[in-house]
């Protein structure tokens, strides 16, 4: 394995080719670097949560992605605050404490305001305020959603592991709200090609698009295959 990225005042070691890393050397901050790199495109979850005084809470995660469907399970990674100690961040605390939340779904109308939310406001600011956003009541949990958004995932909490500084939040969605123009009620499937929701690609503020960048790759049965349709 080649030794790991040594940094000094103002002087960088530069790696030799291939990249290989061994990961059990590698500090927090560059396993972070390289696997949101790698692991990409992602979805965003700009999950809204409640307190147990009623507060709201907006935080957008993209250590996020569903993992099942009978039960609809989604799960999201929410890493502890990196003030030292195990803290967690308000989305996981509350969702522990009340055991509901929303996941928000992010699309390229709203990545400002999104991003307005991830800000480290003090606890006294609310982030939805300070993005210009409102909210409309959930069909089901007491968690409202982002009014602003075109769907949104209604989640009650299925279980919550710490593992190391991060909390792993597997969510129950008992509700899902999509606005008509985006959906074709045949399935239902959604229009994703519609929606345009966004992805995130690395820790460099870097996004991607979904606007005309569809491709329709039609799954290929095992008769297809031996038949040559490759």
């Amino acid at each position: 394995m080649y030794p790991l990225i040594a940094h000094t005042v103002g002087v960088e070691e530069h790696w030799e080719s291939p990249m290989k890393i061994n990961m059990e050397e590698a500090t927090a901050r560059q396993t972070y670097n390289l696997l949101i790199g790698l692991v990409a495109p992602r979805p965003i979850a700009w999950v809204t949560s409640m307190n147990e005084e009623g507060g709201l809470n907006a935080a957008p995660f993209s250590a996020y992605n569903y993992l099942c469907t009978d039960p609809p399970i989604i799960g999201i990674g929410v890493t502890d605050r990196p003030t030292g100690g195990f803290v967690p961040k308000d989305t996981a605390r509350n969702i522990r404490r009340t055991g509901e939340f929303v996941v928000n779904v992010v699309t390229e109308d709203l990545i400002r305001q999104m991003n307005i939310c991830a800000t480290d406001f003090p606890a006294e600011f609310n982030e939805l305020e300070m993005a210009g956003l409102s909210t409309a009541p959930s069909q089901v949990v007491k968690v409202p959603r982002i009014e602003q958004v075109h769907a949104a995932l209604e989640c009650r909490e299925y279980t919550t592991m710490e593992i190391g500084r991060s909390r792993i939040i597997l969510g129950r969605v008992v509700a899902i709200y999509v606005e008509d123009k985006f959906v074709d009620p045949a399935g239902p499937y959604v229009l994703a090609e519609e929606l345009h929701a966004i992805g995130r690609m690395n820790g460099l503020g870097s996004y991607v698009k979904t606007r005309e960048s569809f491709l329709t790759v039609p799954r290929i049965s095992y008769e297809e295959w031996k038949q040559g349709k490759r």
